[in-house]
């Protein structure tokens, strides 16, 4: 009976009803009333702290002023984190093809190469394709130029600059020329058949401006020599100098091979240039 009483003591004071009414001070005019039970103050206010907390939620979570808010990223963050993740992709494929160049050059350094099979036919006649597409007529400058270069080497003083200054050209292999100069096929050098590893020699003093590994002609070096003059020597096996490095007329610079794509076999590619002009190397050296 005890609890009986007890629990509706515990309701009536909740639905017990209080009237709040404001008054004017000076008057005491009754301005605003308003009828007001326990329950309805405890329900307002529950439901109003429940609508705080959902307003403040949904402004923090779906508005610009979760940046304001300690733990939370900025929009511009999340762009720099997206580039950076991006920026990290891209190196990491470098790498990885880095890896794999460097590891195909190893190979061919030590050896490690395995034959392979090639489909003969199949790449004639794609080369046949892509030649087709290739414009080869000469344009008029073209032309003109071509004749420039024929009469600077028909009447070329280069010659008589060797002389005059006792300038001598060392062969830098001996053998024979596979493929001659030629001017109208744009062939601007010499090729010589020599066996495998034969040593390549510097053609006379200079300093060596490239030496490194090419996809087309192999491992290349140039050598600068006085009187602007420049030699090239292509397709070699395996190198023995690098740039920046002074040479002597007759010095081993290379070992002959049959490295790059544009090769038959092993032979060395000799190409001399003067003043930035081709110059045919057997008007000067005898490679017999």
């Amino acid at each position: 009976m005890a609890k009986k009483k007890k629990e509706k003591k515990f309701t009536k004071k909740l639905l017990h009803k209080y009237r709040l009414v404001i008054l004017n001070e000076d008057t005491f005019e009754e301005r605003f009333a308003i009828k007001l039970t326990r329950l309805n103050v405890f329900v307002i206010i529950s439901l109003s702290s429940i609508l705080l907390i959902a307003g403040t939620t949904f402004l923090i979570a779906f508005t610009s002023l979760r940046e304001f808010i300690p733990g939370y990223s900025s929009a511009k963050l999340k762009k720099q984190a997206t580039e950076l993740n991006y920026k990290t992709d891209s190196l990491q494929q470098v790498i990885a093809l880095n890896e794999q160049y460097y590891a195909s050059i190893k190979r061919v350094l030590t050896g490690d190469v395995k034959t392979v099979q090639f489909n003969r036919d199949s790449i004639i006649e794609a080369a046949g394709r892509d030649v087709a597409q290739i414009k080869l007529s000469a344009s008029k400058e073209d032309s003109l130029l071509r004749n420039k270069v024929d009469k600077e080497d028909k009447y070329n003083l280069f010659e008589s600059a060797i002389s005059a200054s006792n300038f001598v050209l060392f062969p830098p292999v001996n053998g024979t020329i596979s493929e001659a100069y030629n001017v109208k096929e744009k062939h601007y050098a010499v090729d010589i058949i020599v066996a495998k590893n034969t040593p390549v020699k510097a053609t006379a003093d200079g300093t060596v401006i490239f030496a490194e590994w090419t996809a087309e002609t192999g491992y290349v070096v140039i050598i600068e020599h006085s009187y602007e003059l420049i030699s090239v020597y292509k397709h070699n096996a395996s190198l023995t100098k690098q740039q920046g490095d002074l040479v002597k007329a007759g010095e081993v610079i290379a070992m002959a091979g049959n490295t790059g794509e544009y090769t038959t076999g092993p032979h060395l590619h000799f190409e001399l240039w003067s003043k930035g002009y081709p110059v045919n190397p057997t008007n000067f050296i005898d490679f017999k």
